[in-house]
């Protein structure tokens, strides 16, 4: 993967990236989504964000190397603090990590976001804490997309700001718009998901381990829910 081939993963993420958009990129790596973006004429600028010395290094490599320092800033920092006002943010991008680092960088970079920003996360698990934080910042989900590759199921949540939204409990954790869209893809996930739910119950029974009831009642519950779903 570089600049000119990108991920399977993130071409998905490149697809719901406004046209004319101003890009912050954040926990950007090698920041080859936002290279790409602006190689083809998509977006207008960006911001490739990075908390760490060797990945902020190699992102200021690849811009360099693409004479695009004028358009792409590169800046070691941490979250969304990255972001500065004269930047003019139209959509931001966090991707590959856990759903709750994502939930986490959100809610600490709150006063960074302006509120009219296009989010596009692509959460390694931990989609359903990740939902709940944008329901309690008035965000709705507006586009939601599930791939499968090299062996892994990788979700795209698209989120913008909107009149207060509830979900309830089953669409925070399947997604709202996969329960009605229903691909393939995603009745394979929850397919091996169940599976994988019912070995873990068995596992704990054979070797006589006490779960607690509350994760027992859990795990039951979400059982129940895909045993629904896949009805």
């Amino acid at each position: 993967m570089n600049e000119q081939t990108l991920s399977q993963r993130l071409e998905r993420v490149a697809a719901h990236i406004p046209h004319g958009a101003r890009l912050a990129d954040i926990g950007s790596d090698h920041a080859y989504l936002p290279v790409a973006l602006l190689r083809r004429g998509v977006i207008e600028a960006a911001v490739a964000g990075e908390v760490a010395a060797t990945p902020f290094q190699a992102a200021k490599r690849t811009v360099c190397d693409n004479g695009l320092e004028q358009r792409i800033r590169v800046r070691l920092a941490d979250g969304l603090s990255a972001i500065e006002p004269d930047d003019r943010i139209t959509a931001v991008s966090l991707c590959g990590m856990g759903g709750e680092t994502i939930r986490d960088i959100l809610e600490a970079g709150k006063a960074h976001l302006s509120g009219h920003e296009r989010l596009v996360l692509q959460p390694n698990g931990g989609e359903q804490p990740l939902r709940v934080w944008l329901m309690h910042n008035g965000y709705r989900i507006v586009s939601e997309e599930l791939l499968h590759e090299n062996r892994f199921y990788y979700e795209i949540i698209v989120a913008e700001r909107s009149e207060p939204v509830v979900y309830s409990a089953e669409e925070l954790y399947f997604g709202p718009l996969h329960m009605q869209a229903r691909t393939p893809v995603f009745l394979a996930k929850w397919q091996r998901a169940l599976r994988l739910k019912h070995k873990t119950l068995a596992g704990f029974e054979q070797a006589r381990q006490t779960l607690p009831e509350a994760k027992r009642q859990e795990i039951a519950r979400q059982i129940q829910w895909m045993i629904q779903l896949l009805g």
